[in-house]
């Protein structure tokens, strides 16, 4: 089975403002809302390719009921804990000229709550795929993701890693078995700036020295780069297309991944499924669909 983990889910609350100006009254001409945090869109695009998977996490308020209840709309199983104090909370992205976006804190998450995370843990199997992503609350650990790995490290469960900076670098050490920086959060471990695939391999190889198995580094519209633990390298370009949403696109193409990897078993069948789901993200409103990754994969020259 396939697990997700937001500590940190959120309503999204994406609206679309002609000519935005501060200090008036702004009309919105579309507004969207959806369940938001990177583990919880790995759910909501694996569940679209047809992959069966739980999400964990914290939910809490008014905000986290409606969480739920959008997660059960895209009929993605989970088992949130329930924070008694606080709400989920709401993260507004105005989308005018420019994208502005004002993220809200979330709820008090005690440490009896995060002792309910490691019971769940505790139900993990060998073979099953854990995937922790996002950034931690500042109520939480900010070892989090490090203490979870410790925890988990003799059970022989594949643990996927999409953070940044330390909370990425501290956990290289148990040997994840797929981290998934971009070019830019890749080039900040290093205190470097990263804008060729050639430098991407060369610091992804020292990733992997510090202990990552498989380094996939996403690129925007440069495409990506994987460098996989078997020794094989993949580049692509990105596919063509017109972005509407970047969010979400880099957790649609870990989804992606994972899908084209327990498929296949298949590294490079694994990384094209993630290409093309992460450019079909981007080329969509909404989070991609089995159809919109199909069409890619048919159309795209890798």
């Amino acid at each position: 089975m396939i697990y997700t983990v937001t500590f940190n889910p959120s309503l999204d609350y994406i609206v679309t403002v002609d000519s935005f100006q501060t200090g008036i009254v702004n009309r919105t001409s579309t507004e969207l809302m959806y369940p938001g945090g990177k583990g919880i869109n790995v759910s909501i695009v694996l569940k679209n390719l047809g992959f069966d998977n739980v999400a964990l996490g914290f939910e809490s308020g008014f905000t986290g009921a409606e969480i739920i209840r959008l997660l059960e709309t895209a009929g993605v199983t989970h088992n949130f804990i329930h924070v008694a104090e606080g709400m989920s909370r709401i993260n507004v992205k105005i989308r005018s000229e420019e994208e502005s976006e004002i993220n809200g804190q979330g709820p008090a998450i005690q440490q009896t709550d995060i002792e309910k995370l490691y019971e769940q843990l505790d139900a993990l199997k060998e073979g099953d795929i854990l995937v922790l992503a996002g950034s931690i609350p500042s109520v939480m650990p900010s070892s989090m993701y490090m203490d979870i790995m410790k925890y988990l490290q003799d059970r022989n469960i594949c643990i996927v890693v999409d953070a940044t900076k330390d909370l990425l670098v501290n956990v290289l050490k148990y040997h994840p078995f797929l981290i998934k920086p971009n070019n830019h959060e890749l080039g900040e471990i290093f205190q470097i700036t990263i804008t060729s695939k050639e430098d991407v391999i060369v610091y992804a190889k020292k990733m992997q020295d510090l202990g990552a198995r498989n380094v996939l580094v996403s690129m925007a519209g440069d495409g990506a780069v994987l460098v996989a633990e078997d020794g094989s390298i993949y580049q692509a370009e990105a596919p063509k297309g017109t972005v509407k949403n970047s969010v979400g696109a880099g957790d649609s193409m870990v989804a992606g991944f994972l899908a084209g990897y327990l498929e296949s078993k298949d590294y490079a069948k694994a990384f094209r499924m993630g290409v093309c789901t992460g450019s079909a993200s981007a080329f969509s409103d909404k989070l991609a669909t089995k159809q919109e990754v199909l069409a890619l994969l048919e159309t795209h020259t890798f």
